[in-house]
């Protein structure tokens, strides 16, 4: 039975994504509220790029400061259940802090490296940055920071299109 309920819960997220950023449905009071209830069945079901999305929207678009908290414990879910987007996510709750969650700058870093290792270029860019100017309780460190740099450009593509014109202009 429960693999029966999770391809109905994988099918349910698809439909709510296709609702979600489907450009040609008019963006109606009553399909977004559809769109919104299709997503947390999902994340209650568990489902992580559920948890990850509904839980952004939640923590980001919350109207109300319980909102904000269960959305922004719908994205550490997520993020424990290895979703670089979440995981992301999870280090910037940890960084600005909110109601739920206190500002821990070592919970920031240990949650952008996880999502950096993962191939989130924002957050090797944001680790990079830390290095570069002893933010988030990080020493200065060139080293690493050129390291999470190389890393993060590795992750947003930088490389490979470097690579792609220098063997152009070279042919």
């Amino acid at each position: 039975m429960t693999q029966a309920s999770s391809l109905f819960t994988r099918l349910e997220y698809r439909l709510a994504e296709q609702l979600f950023h489907t450009r040609w449905l008019p963006r109606s009071p009553r399909t977004q509220r559809l769109t919104m209830r299709l997503f947390q069945r999902c994340a209650d079901a568990g489902h992580p790029a559920a948890l990850s999305t509904y839980g952004h929207m939640l923590f980001h678009r919350g109207l109300t400061p319980q909102d904000k908290a269960r959305g922004a414990r719908y994205v550490l879910e997520a993020a424990h259940a290895g979703d670089p987007r979440a995981q992301y996510q999870a280090a910037q709750i940890h960084e600005h802090g909110c109601l739920l969650y206190p500002r821990r700058d070592d919970h920031a870093v240990t949650w952008y490296a996880r999502a950096g290792e993962a191939g989130h270029p924002l957050a090797a860019q944001r680790l990079a940055r830390a290095y570069r100017e002893g933010q988030l309780g990080l020493p200065v460190d060139a080293e690493r920071a050129a390291q999470w740099q190389a890393l993060a450009d590795r992750a947003a593509g930088f490389d490979e299109s470097l690579d792609s014109v220098e063997d152009q202009t070279r042919h």
